[in-house]
């Protein structure tokens, strides 16, 4: 179980802000890489929320792998985002104003595939051609993307 999970047991729906690593990859097209998120419905960036003892770094890999299967030799970080921009409502009522490290993976491998239950679907996509977005992965498009 996860940190977040288990804090939720304590503090119910109550807003926490949780930091996280957020990984952008792209293809040899120069498309992003997208998950279909299972409790939204919407699409999102790979990432998650940090877990104790864990770095950044850490999280960003171990997130790429969960969600993605993918491995990276490198991580570069791009920015750390805050703010109210990034306040989030789950479906089941919990609150987070997220914290995310963003960065950008080089010397991607591996095959996609999806190894925990958070996405339904991956796929790659233009840069001008994104489908509805979560808003968190929304904000970090609109100030970064034009900028890769």
């Amino acid at each position: 179980m996860s940190y977040i999970s288990e804090l939720r047991k304590y503090i119910g729906h109550q807003p926490i802000i949780s930091v996280g690593a957020t990984v952008l990859v792209f293809n040899e097209k120069n498309e992003i890489l997208l998950n279909l998120r299972a409790d939204t419905g919407t699409w999102g960036i790979i990432g998650g929320g940090m877990e104790p003892g864990e770095s950044l770094e850490e999280t960003a890999s171990r997130e790429l792998w969960e969600e993605a299967g993918l491995w990276a030799e490198s991580f570069e970080l791009l920015s750390v985002l805050s703010g109210k921009e990034l306040f989030f409502r789950y479906p089941n009522g919990d609150e987070t104003y997220t914290v995310i490290a963003l960065y950008k993976a080089a010397g991607v491998s591996g095959t996609l595939q999806i190894n925990d239950g958070e996405s339904l679907r991956l796929q790659y996509f233009a840069p001008d051609a994104l489908p509805p977005l979560e808003s968190r992965a929304a904000f970090v498009m609109q100030r970064f993307l034009r900028k890769l």
